[in-house]
């Protein structure tokens, strides 16, 4: 069975403006998603940076239904010092944010096959670092055969 680790936007991506094309197929992408993992088809990480983030959104129906998606995810990562060491070193070598980089080094801890974003910059980075973790869309996901 998959373990797919998400990038917090993905949890938030159906309160954007659907009005916009991408938005709205990574919106559904995203739901679909969740569907697989409610119906036992795929696993999904949640990890103590989606708790941070969870607690810094600053709209209660948001973290309401972050905390909805939270209860689908099986794997729970905790913190712990070897993914600070890594994301330290994901930083340094790609440029990504403390945010992204703690994030994209508990999926590797969580040994996750794929890591899910919407956010452009941040798969950008984080390619660069040439992991065996492949970065993608949930658009790309959703449509791979």
């Amino acid at each position: 069975m998959p373990l797919l680790d998400l990038d917090y936007n993905c949890f938030q991506r159906s309160f954007d403006d659907l009005r916009q094309p991408r938005i709205r197929r990574e919106a559904d992408a995203c739901l679909r998603i969740f569907a697989l993992a409610d119906s036992g088809q795929m696993d999904l990480v949640w990890s103590f940076m989606h708790d941070d983030e969870t607690v810094l959104c600053p709209f209660q129906t948001r973290r309401l239904e972050a905390l909805r998606f939270s209860r689908l995810c099986r794997v729970r990562i905790a913190h712990h010092t070897d993914i600070l060491h890594q994301a330290l070193e994901y930083q340094q070598r790609a440029g990504l944010s403390g945010k992204d980089a703690l994030h994209l080094a508990s999926a590797a801890f969580a040994k996750a096959e794929m890591l899910l974003t919407c956010d452009d910059p941040f798969q950008k980075r984080a390619l660069r670092l040439k992991l065996d973790l492949p970065i993608l869309n949930p658009v790309d996901y959703i449509d791979l055969p």
